[in-house]
């Protein structure tokens, strides 16, 4: 048994989220050759309550503690996940492969198509890890105008080009 468990994200998690994204990132901030990372700005409590009225968002949970969150965002026949993080004392414990699992059969019941991302290409738990998971690479974003465009807006925000990917895993 484990001593976490996930659900739907509720409008009052959005508070705890900030708080486990900047957790997150402070790993990854230190990771070599990741520059644009800053674990001080992460996406506002604000933000995140709107994602989690359009539904599909997740979190991880320790007790009444949330720990982990899977934010997503629909888009049309895609669902797009806008942020996975798990806090850094729990990661390495499965929460952010189940979240990925749980939200690909919540969107197939729902009738999407596929879920998508974008993330860094070469640290292993990312890219790599969404590979395992089912996700593939789109060979060629620009051919997918939304992913393009994500990955254009992360470049605008200082993320390097050649560090990123956006990949997409189809449903049913």
């Amino acid at each position: 048994m484990t001593a976490w468990s996930i659900r739907l994200a509720r409008r009052d998690d959005a508070a705890a989220l900030p708080a486990i994204e900047r957790s997150a990132a402070e790993l990854l901030a230190g990771y070599p050759g990741i520059e644009g990372i800053d674990p001080k700005q992460v996406t506002s409590a604000d933000r995140y309550r709107a994602l989690i009225a359009k539904g599909h968002s997740l979190v991880a949970t320790v007790g009444d503690r949330v720990v982990g969150f899977l934010v997503t965002e629909p888009c049309g026949r895609e669902l797009h996940i806008r942020e996975i993080s798990v806090t850094t004392q729990w990661q390495r414990q499965g929460i952010g492969a189940i979240m990925i699992r749980a939200c690909g059969i919540d969107a197939g019941n729902a009738g999407f198509s596929a879920l998508t991302l974008t993330t860094f290409r070469d640290v292993p738990w990312n890219a790599p890890f969404y590979a395992r998971l089912g996700f593939v690479e789109v060979a060629e974003p620009e051919e997918h105008l939304r992913l393009s465009s994500e990955l254009e807006n992360e470049a605008c925000a200082g993320l390097k080009p050649a560090q990123r990917v956006a990949m997409i895993r189809f449903l049913g």
